[in-house]
């Protein structure tokens, strides 16, 4: 479980293809604090520590979770939004995050807004999908590669979301342009209230 709230940025040391997956090295601050089997949200998709080496530690990412994430576009060098799951004795100050990624999204338009940045990000309409509560509403929650964001204006397909200059430099969000593509994680309590609908 985690809080969308990302802790910093990791980069990609290096990508190994075995079959269908893919290991992902990277390294960050923490990984002297990491352990064997430990859960670690990358761009907001859980993936499990298989090995550490030095400053750097190895996550694999199955068929599935390149299927609906950007993590089989990573490149060595980039850099990934890491968070630690969440302790319990904390504080919540993001939303309820799982770290299942439910499908990719496209940056389409970027827009200053006075020293904040309006990001608007399209994603597939499933009518579908939409029923099973995956979609946005406004001030509702969202997940954007692993970072927790208030919607604003969403329609069937798209929504924004505000960045201010905090988590523009210390996210990837500053690497974002029109056309990348980011990880989304739709609120789990929409879907929860969209699967009791099924029953009344």
């Amino acid at each position: 479980m985690f809080s969308g709230i990302v802790e910093e940025m990791a980069t990609v040391v290096d990508i190994t293809r075995d079959k269908e997956n893919i290991d992902l090295t990277l390294t960050c601050s923490f990984t002297s604090e990491l352990k064997i089997d430990q859960s670690i949200a990358h761009n907001g998709v859980c993936l499990t520590v298989v090995r550490i080496d030095g400053d750097n530690y190895t996550v694999t990412a199955m068929k599935e979770t390149l299927d609906r994430s950007n993590l089989g576009l990573l490149k060595v060098g980039d850099h990934v939004n890491v968070e630690r799951s969440m302790m319990m004795q904390g504080r919540l100050d993001g939303h309820i995050v799982q770290g299942h990624v439910d499908e990719t999204a496209r940056c389409i338009a970027m827009e200053d807004a006075d020293g904040s940045t309006y990001f608007t990000f399209e994603y597939k309409a499933d009518r579908e999908m939409a029923r099973r509560g995956y979609f946005t509403v406004d001030k509702g929650s969202v997940t954007v590669n692993g970072v927790s964001l208030t919607v604003c204006n969403p329609t069937d397909n798209t929504f924004q979301v505000a960045i201010i200059p905090y988590t523009m430099e210390n996210t990837n969000f500053h690497d974002i342009r029109i056309g990348t593509v980011v990880n989304l994680e739709f609120d789990i309590l929409g879907k929860y209230i969209a699967r009791l609908q099924d029953f009344h």
